[in-house]
């Protein structure tokens, strides 16, 4: 038997999937049972495209509440590497900058390293498994770095990091 995958986040990303599988259990499938119900009203089924709307949701959210019961089964809580300040870890916060050609520091960027599950690059936190943070990992302030992207390879500077 295949081995499950790690789910790396913190505390608060674990609490963030329990509150949407809750409310998916709760009451999401509720509500999708109810469309359901009234869908069957209008009548033949084979025509009915509000009946087919609900069964496809019903579909999507049965098939989130087993993708969040494996992430949380299969959670792996990120703790803070407080005994290494200045290195860049899962579950800290680092700030950059890009280098430009010659040397000349341009636009500084900030991101809290986090596990693939609670990633959002919108409120500044990236996956572990992105190619900035895999570059950035185990790295410390001062370092310069290369980070492989799909558009090319950027050099960055390390400027801080913090523990979140």
């Amino acid at each position: 038997m295949a081995e499950e995958k790690s789910y790396y986040m913190t505390e608060e990303g674990k609490e963030k999937l329990n509150k949407e599988l809750e409310y998916l259990k709760v009451e999401k499938r509720k509500e999708v049972v109810e469309r359901i119900k009234t869908a069957r009203g209008f009548g033949d089924l084979s025509e009915n495209s509000e009946y087919d709307a609900a069964k496809d949701e019903q579909a999507f959210v049965e098939s989130r509440i087993a993708t969040l019961e494996k992430m949380i089964r299969n959670a792996v809580i990120i703790e803070s590497d407080a005994a290494n300040p200045n290195v860049v870890s899962l579950g800290k916060k680092v700030k950059f900058v890009e280098l430009s050609a010659d040397g000349t520091e341009e636009d500084e960027e900030e991101y809290t390293i986090v596990g693939s599950a609670e990633a959002d690059p919108f409120e500044g936190k990236i996956s572990n498994d992105s190619p900035m943070a895999k570059s950035l990992l185990g790295r410390q302030v001062g370092d310069e770095v290369v980070v492989q992207t799909p558009g090319g390879d950027i050099k960055v500077k390390i400027k801080e990091v913090n523990v979140n």
